[in-house]
């Protein structure tokens, strides 16, 4: 089978995956050979191929799949072969721990990841326990769906813990793949909230892409919007949108990371805060790790119902490396996907 390989940790910019012929791999008891039609691109992998986030080497990168069961391991009695499915970040988890035991894989310590510890989508066959699967709703194409499987789904998790209510003010940081999927979301469960979003200085083609989806209000970072936030969920690769929501948020508020890795991980900008400007009065920080199989059950026929749109924009496999270089450039309108087959 055709796969983009990554062998070593080095800047996008050098462009290291290679795309190799590897072997088809086949399902072990409990697992599923998947034939991957399309694999969504995650700003997750930046973070993989340029070490803030170090991968098992050599890897298969690509953790928003979507395809077709075309093998079944010993004991695998809940998919056949033809079902479709989708594959999300969490791959695996041990399923013993006291994490695991109250709903929260994403904290397991055995916690493994598609596409950094086990291989990914990138390629034309996958592998995953058959637990870890998650059947499509009809409506959605293969490329529509595949960004739901992290975009989607993190950004559900990430809203969930905003603490959000009905007639409040969200506040975006950063318009990719993920928040793009989470203003529909917003806007579906809490009718009267308003959200405000907040981009790269210049981005108006993000900024149009806000408005079109009902953003309420568009501005840059370090803008002040016409109200105080409620809460707000960052999705940018950087510190400083943080400290600038924590300006603007209402007391009490609560600011969501949603983001494994910061690019600038020897600047702690975050050292720079001032305690009655940015944190008193009960202001709050809460990270975002990883996701369940609970947020992709979930969230899947949530997105459905509503229904989300993913703004896509679809590319061939042999084209990953200037995907990811055009998506470190902040240059992907929503979510870039890499047609498979």
């Amino acid at each position: 089978m055709k796969a983009q390989v990554l062998t070593r940790i080095a800047p996008v910019e050098s462009r290291p995956l290679k795309l190799m012929e590897l072997p088809l791999p086949q399902p072990e008891q409990g697992k599923v050979l998947v034939k991957v039609s399309a694999c969504g691109v995650c700003h997750t992998e930046l973070d993989e191929i340029e070490g803030r986030l170090p991968p098992k080497l050599p890897i298969v990168l690509g953790h928003e799949v979507v395809g077709v069961v075309a093998g079944l391991g010993a004991g695998v009695t809940q998919l056949k072969v033809g079902d479709r499915v989708g594959i999300a970040w969490i791959h695996s988890a041990c399923g013993r721990c006291h994490f695991c035991k109250k709903g929260q894989e994403n904290l397991c310590p055995d916690f493994v990841g598609t596409g950094c510890q086990a291989n990914g989508g990138y390629a034309e066959y996958t592998i995953v326990p058959a637990d870890f699967a998650y059947p499509i709703p009809e409506h959605f194409t293969d490329s529509q769906a595949a960004p739901l499987l992290c975009a989607g789904a993190i950004g559900y998790r990430a809203l969930r813990l905003s603490n959000l209510k009905d007639n409040q003010v969200l506040g975006l940081f950063g318009f990719g793949a993920s928040a793009h999927i989470v203003i529909q979301l917003a806007k579906h469960k809490y009718p009267h909230c308003r959200v405000f979003v907040f981009t790269r200085a210049g981005q108006k083609e993000h900024q149009e892409l806000a408005l079109k989806l009902g953003a309420d209000w568009v501005g840059a970072t370090g803008e002040t919007p016409p109200d105080r936030l409620s809460c707000a969920i960052d999705t940018t690769p950087v510190w400083r949108p943080i400290v600038e929501a924590l300006k603007v948020i209402d007391k009490g508020g609560r600011v969501v990371i949603n983001a494994i890795r910061k690019e600038e991980i020897d600047k702690p900008s975050l050292l720079e805060l001032d305690y009655c400007t940015h944190l008193w009065q009960e202001k709050e920080i809460k990270s975002v790790a990883n996701i369940t199989r609970r947020d992709a059950q979930e969230f899947l026929p949530l997105a459905a119902e509503i229904p989300i749109v993913p703004e896509i924009q679809e590319f061939n496999l042999a084209e990953a490396n200037e995907v990811l270089l055009r998506l470190k450039r902040g240059k992907i309108q929503g979510a870039a996907v890499l047609k498979i087959s």
